[in-house]
């Protein structure tokens, strides 16, 4: 109410309808359930097993498609994806009825059974089913989400530039 304190009635007017629009933005970004709104984003990043350098070119973009419709059968959705050479960030909004670790186990397991029956037969030390570590890197996203958006898609470029000044130590 402070901020109404002498002011006139136009100025309350215009504070109250630009605070109406604002939550009627919110409300555009949420998703729904039957009874339920909701706007549940993470952070999850994860690698495969031994950190092998194994997602290059043709089975990284492969993976990011395979990653993005295997979170749609559990109702998510990837909103930011970066596959490094050596790991996985994705930005992810998952319904409040999953857990995350349901989420993430599955896209993990399903991708690893994926590129097993896949790209399996054509390497000889693919290890098929247990291309992942155990466990994963899980942070709620909130209102920070364009900063968490911009670390995914800058990461390879910041990794890069850390090695660089690396190698002049």
């Amino acid at each position: 109410f402070d901020e109404y304190v002498g002011r006139c009635p136009s100025q309350k007017l215009s504070i109250v309808s630009r605070q109406a629009n604002e939550r009627r933005n919110w409300m555009d970004k949420t998703e729904s359930l039957s009874h339920t709104k909701w706007e549940c984003k993470y952070h999850v990043v994860f690698i495969p097993k031994g950190r092998r350098k194994t997602l290059y070119a043709q089975l990284r973009k492969h993976l990011g498609e395979v990653f993005r419709a295997l979170a749609q059968h559990k109702e998510s959705r990837i909103e930011e994806g970066h596959l490094m050479v050596d790991h996985v960030h994705m930005m992810i909004s998952i319904p409040p009825k999953y857990a995350v670790s349901q989420v993430v186990g599955y896209i993990k397991g399903k991708s690893a059974i994926h590129l097993a029956r896949v790209y399996g037969e054509k390497k000889r030390n693919f290890v098929g089913q247990h291309f992942w570590a155990r466990g994963y890197f899980v942070s709620t996203v909130g209102r920070d989400e364009q900063v968490i958006r911009n670390y995914i898609r800058h990461q390879e470029k910041e990794d890069e530039r850390l090695e660089q000044l690396g190698l002049w130590r």
